[in-house]
């Protein structure tokens, strides 16, 4: 499961499921963060300049994403509504051919992956603005926070395992246990560093409640920027 996981609860007025009611959370596995990227031309290399040039040239600015109602187009919504800016969603479908337009300069900015971002940025063909995460990255311990700069948002791709509910404890348990001893094994701890993933254990308690979290994070935004996606 990923991000349009806990977006669609609010995104998709006919979900055919409720998100809470009908699964069970078991255990989050792994987190991609997000960074947010410029193309050198863009002469950005913070969010001050970000908030200048956007201030000074409204809606000439734009960022890409994965698509709408995607976790890089609602991260972008957010950016957008914390500092006040004028800058023009542009979606794609995924993050490959965003990314691909980014790399070209056709668009100014996106949230991405850092998995897939890191040798872009650390060769100089992309400007990292800041990380979108709580704390600096292991992965990226160089690069600010958006949140240094002012900005708190928090952005990443997630994977995490979960049951139909009803799913006796017993069963939801052990396959906790399970998760949480692959992940600590030496091949997928290894598997995660070198891939740049943040390795994510701990008890389904603690997975309903980031889900929890998730859902009411996207749900503000996508009201207040008043999103809607067919579904």
């Amino acid at each position: 499961m990923a991000n349009s996981f806990t977006a669609n609860q609010t995104l998709i007025r006919k979900l055919p499921y409720d998100t809470q009611k009908d699964l069970r959370p078991v255990a989050l596995m792994g987190m991609s963060e997000h960074v947010l990227a410029t193309h050198p031309n863009s002469g950005l290399k913070t969010l001050a300049d970000l908030r200048n040039q956007a201030k000074a040239k409204p809606g000439t600015l734009s960022f890409a994403s994965f698509g709408n109602g995607t976790s890089a187009h609602l991260s972008g919504e957010m950016l957008k509504l914390q500092m006040g800016l004028d800058i023009v969603h542009v979606p794609y479908k995924g993050q490959g051919p965003a990314l691909t337009d980014l790399l070209g300069g056709q668009v100014t900015m996106m949230f991405g992956n850092w998995p897939e971002f890191r040798g872009h940025i650390q060769s100089g063909k992309l400007v990292a603005l800041g990380m979108a995460t709580a704390q600096r990255s292991q992965y990226a311990p160089a690069i600010p926070t958006l949140a240094e700069q002012g900005v708190a948002i928090e952005s990443n791709s997630w994977n995490g395992l979960l049951a139909p509910a009803g799913t006796p404890d017993a069963i939801v348990l052990r396959m906790n246990d399970e998760v949480n001893r692959a992940l600590a094994g030496p091949a997928v701890t290894d598997a995660f560093r070198k891939g740049g993933i943040a390795s994510l254990s701990g008890t389904p308690e603690r997975f309903a409640a980031f889900i929890q979290s998730e859902i009411a994070k996207y749900g503000d935004v996508i009201r207040k920027a008043n999103i809607q996606v067919e579904g």
